[in-house]
C-alpha cells in the first residue's frame, strides 16, 4: 500500500525539521524508490527540505537512497535544493551536494531559477561571502559562459605582495556583477 498524503506531508516535515527517525521509519515502511516521488504543494522534495535546513545527518541518509537527479530537480519557482542551501548559508550542505559523487556535480552551480538566479547568484544575495566564494572555486567556467555568465580572472594589484590572490568578477546574464578574492592575502 503507498503511502497516504498525510504520511508524505509528514515525511516532508520530517525532513524540513531534521528528524532523522521518522525519515528512517518511512523509509523502511514504504521503501526508498517512494522518497524520490514526494513533493509539496509548491514542487519541493525531500532535498529540498533538507538542504533548506541544514540538516546533515539527514542529508547523508537520503543522498545514498535517492536517485542523483533529485539533486537538480527544480520546484516550481525553479529551484534546487542547492538553491536551498545557498540561499540559507548551508556552507556544509553545499559542499555534499556538489561534490556528491553520483551527482551533477558543478553543473547544479549553474541552473537557474525561475528568476533567473543561478545557486551563486543566491549566495550572493544573500550577503554569504564564504559560500559564494566556494561556489566560484567549484564551478565549470567553461560550462558558465555557455550558460551566458562571464567569469573574468585578473590577477590582484597586490598578488606580488601577498602571494597567490586573484580577484574574480563574475557577471550573470542580468549584468549584475559580483567581486571577490580567491587566495590568501598575508599582507596586514
Amino acid at each position: 500500500m503507498p503511502p497516504t498524503d498525510e504520511e508524505k506531508d509528514d515525511l516532508l516535515l520530517s525532513c524540513r525539521y531534521g528528524d532523522i527517525d521518522d525519515v528512517r521509519e518511512f523509509t523502511l515502511k514504504y521503501g526508498q524508490d517512494s522518497l524520490a516521488s514526494i513533493r509539496d504543494d509548491n514542487g519541493n522534495c525531500v532535498l529540498h527540505m533538507v538542504s533548506g535546513n541544514g540538516h546533515i545527518d539527514v542529508l547523508d541518509y537520503l543522498l545514498p537512497l535517492v536517485p542523483s537527479s533529485l539533486l537538480s530537480t527544480q520546484n516550481n519557482a525553479g529551484s534546487t535544493p542547492l538553491h536551498w542551501a545557498a540561499l540559507n548559508s548551508h556552507l556544509e550542505v553545499v559542499q555534499k551536494i556538489v561534490q556528491f559523487p553520483d551527482g551533477p556535480g558543478s553543473e547544479l552551480i549553474d541552473i537557474k531559477n525561475a528568476a533567473g538566479r543561478s545557486p551563486l547568484t543566491e549566495a550572493e544575495m544573500a550577503g554569504w561571502e564564504e559560500g559564494a566564494k566556494w561556489l566560484v572555486q567549484h564551478m565549470s567556467i567553461s560550462d558558465s559562459v555557455e550558460n551566458e555568465e562571464t567569469v573574468d580572472m585578473v590577477e590582484d594589484e597586490t598578488a606580488g605582495q601577498s602571494g597567490h590572490a586573484i580577484e574574480v568578477e563574475i557577471q550573470d546574464a542580468d549584468g549584475q556583477i559580483a567581486k571577490m578574492k580567491i587566495g590568501e592575502d598575508t599582507k596586514t
